[in-house]
């Protein structure tokens, strides 16, 4: 074999390699280092930064989206439901889409209307595709369907409160078997709360659920405050995002919104909590993260809601939660930058 021969065999591998990465066809694919993408389950309660980390899961080659469902909290089900069929026909995405529990397992209902508006995606205005139904089934039960149905196990993406996930756990506790892992947007370690001086919103609106969730065995991977807060978008970043096409635009317009009280509560820009819970999945590179024992607190007075690590290393309470502490803001900007210019003008 002479030299050009070489190179035209050694090409046509390596363009057969790079066809399988991508997963498009065309080649004769060496099936041997197809990229797998994590099959998941967002369940959210849009909401601003509910609508940012659709967009960034929607973007992501990584990740196989097999359903949305959405809970009741920053806004009620019935808003956080119309909000999600409309960012997600805007987006151009339309998986499948349940509603979940209109409030939580055992209290009554709060909402954000402070951080969100009456609408819960007060800013931009977009579509309401009346064509876009969910499925007849709740939350709960579409959950455990695709989780049966899925030849591996799925990870969950809770960027609300996590009463849908409570209720799956306790009505199918044979479900848990099914779940790779929870990536979720909640509570606070080390970084006191925003609802109250100890509880993080998502938590306090139903600290049972998370109790049942953080106690359940699956590997939880936890955002909360301590890394959300740090995880901000300034002012001047918004206008690139903005320039960056259509979803950009949406994305911008709804951060003018949602950037106002964040300003007034002396951040340097608006904190994207939800976000990360998605990022944690794709780009794990991002964060700095550690492994504590945490309990929910569903009792205290004045501490309810509240996410307690126990970092007494002589008790033995094993670790139940990697915690993102840390981020590379830098790189989490650019990371939405790109995911918002794949959707294209």
């Amino acid at each position: 074999m002479d030299l050009d021969e070489f190179i035209i065999i050694y090409m046509f591998f390596l363009i057969n390699v790079i066809n399988v990465i991508i997963d498009q066809p065309g080649f004769i694919g060496f099936n041997i280092i197809r990229m797998k993408k994590i099959p998941i389950i967002i369940d959210c309660d849009p909401g601003h930064d509910d609508a940012i980390a659709l967009a960034v899961a929607c973007a992501s080659e990584k990740l196989d989206i097999r359903a949305v469902t959405v809970v009741a909290g920053n806004q009620t089900l019935e808003k956080t439901l119309r909000n999600a069929k409309k960012i997600l026909n805007f987006i151009g995405k339309r998986p499948l889409l349940a509603a979940g529990a209109d409030k939580p397992m055992f209290r009554e209902l709060q909402t954000a209307p402070d951080f969100h508006g009456e609408s819960g995606l007060d800013g931009p205005v977009i579509p309401d595709p009346a064509d876009y139904k969910e499925e007849a089934v709740p939350a709960w039960d579409l959950i455990r369907r695709i989780a049966a149905e899925s030849p591996e196990p799925l990870t969950l993406v809770p960027t609300g409160p996590l009463t849908n996930i409570g209720i799956l756990f306790t009505a199918y506790p044979e479900v848990k078997g099914r779940i790779a892992g929870i990536s979720l947007m909640g509570g606070s370690l080390f970084a006191g709360g925003n609802r109250t001086s100890a509880a993080e919103f998502n938590i306090l609106v139903d600290p049972e659920a998370a109790g049942i969730v953080f106690s359940s065995g699956v590997p939880i991977t936890m955002c909360g405050l301590d890394v959300t807060n740090k995880a901000f978008i300034l002012p001047e970043e918004v206008e690139t995002l903005r320039s960056t096409g259509r979803v950009g635009r949406f994305l911008a317009e709804l951060i003018d919104f949602y950037s106002d009280i964040h300003l007034k509560q002396g951040f340097k820009g608006a904190a994207l909590h939800d976000p990360c819970a998605v990022l944690a999945l794709t780009a794990p590179e991002l964060f700095q993260t550690g492994h504590f024992h945490v309990d929910i607190e569903t009792e205290g007075r004045l501490t309810l809601g509240m996410t307690l690590a126990d970092l007494r290393p002589w008790t033995g309470a094993g670790a139940n939660v990697t915690a993102c502490l840390d981020i590379d803001r830098n790189a989490f900007i650019r990371v939405l930058h790109d995911a918002s210019a794949s959707y294209g003008w």
